[in-house]
């Protein structure tokens, strides 16, 4: 596994502003960012900026979001060429992906995508399953279960994670990566290893807000459940709707907002309108 942390040198600042000033020079830990790519053969298929580690994962999450992967069975060959570059193998009749324009950000997960249509075109095999129902306590309750199992934030602060949780709250997979949907992708890639896909029996928390990419990326893998900590975007609550996923954000402490398919969420109180 890639290095997820490594150290610089800061100048720490204190008390600025007062007559207490003062500045000391130490080692800070820092969130590794670096350049993988992933090909298809010798053809390069796309460049993405993340924290090493999971690599493998990665790749097949990725190949999962773009409509390329529904199981293990469609790859031939997955390997590490490098620290930086994963091959793939792909099945007879697997069609490749159009290889992505440029290198995609750390904070962008269809970035050279043609456009924002090609990506809503692609829709997983199977709607969505109508279960399951989870209860509104464990639900809040999930972010405080992610955050625990972040180990490297608690060296950075700078890093996003994501977590795949039963609906019962048992924490299946956590990732962490400088990119939020780097994460999904490598959480999306240990499911499909682990022949989970589609993961209709899973709720899907994330440590920041809910974008349109995460939402294609959870509908893609078949996860009914997304769960923020923050808010989402218009566009990802759009999708939601018509994807037939249920949306939730600004999941902390005792409350949560519910922007679309609310009913797989069991509430223990009358909901008012």
């Amino acid at each position: 596994m890639g290095h997820l942390v490594d150290r610089r040198r800061v100048v720490r600042v204190r008390g600025a502003g007062s007559p207490g000033a003062a500045a000391t020079t130490r080692p800070d830990s820092l969130a590794v960012e670096a350049p993988l790519t992933i090909k298809a053969g010798e053809t390069t298929i796309a460049t993405t900026m993340r924290t090493p580690g999971h690599d493998l994962e990665l790749a097949l999450g990725w190949l999962v979001a773009e409509g390329v992967a529904r199981s293990s069975s469609d790859l031939t060959e997955l390997t590490s060429c490098d620290t930086d570059t994963v091959r793939v193998g792909l099945a007879p009749g697997v069609p490749v992906p159009q290889p992505r324009l440029g290198a995609t950000s750390s904070a962008c997960g269809v970035c050279g995508s043609d456009t924002i249509a090609e990506v809503l075109n692609r829709r997983p095999d199977r709607p969505l399953e109508v279960a399951p129902l989870i209860d509104a306590g464990v639900l809040v309750s999930l972010p405080d279960r992610l955050r625990e199992a972040q180990r490297a934030f608690d060296r950075t602060g700078g890093l996003h994670a994501a977590g795949l949780f039963t609906p019962e709250g048992e924490l299946l997979c956590v990732r962490e990566d400088v990119g939020r949907h780097n994460a999904v992708d490598k959480v999306v890639g240990w499911a499909l290893t682990h022949g989970l896909l589609p993961a209709s029996n899973t709720v899907l928390q994330v440590s920041g807000r809910a974008s349109f990419e995460l939402t294609q990326k959870a509908t893609m893998a078949g996860i009914p459940v997304l769960s923020a900590v923050s808010a989402p975007s218009t566009l990802a609550v759009d999708l939601a709707e018509e994807a037939g996923l249920t949306l939730a954000g600004f999941v902390r402490g005792d409350s949560m907002n519910l922007y679309a398919h609310a009913s797989r969420v069991r509430v223990e109180v009358p909901v008012t309108v």
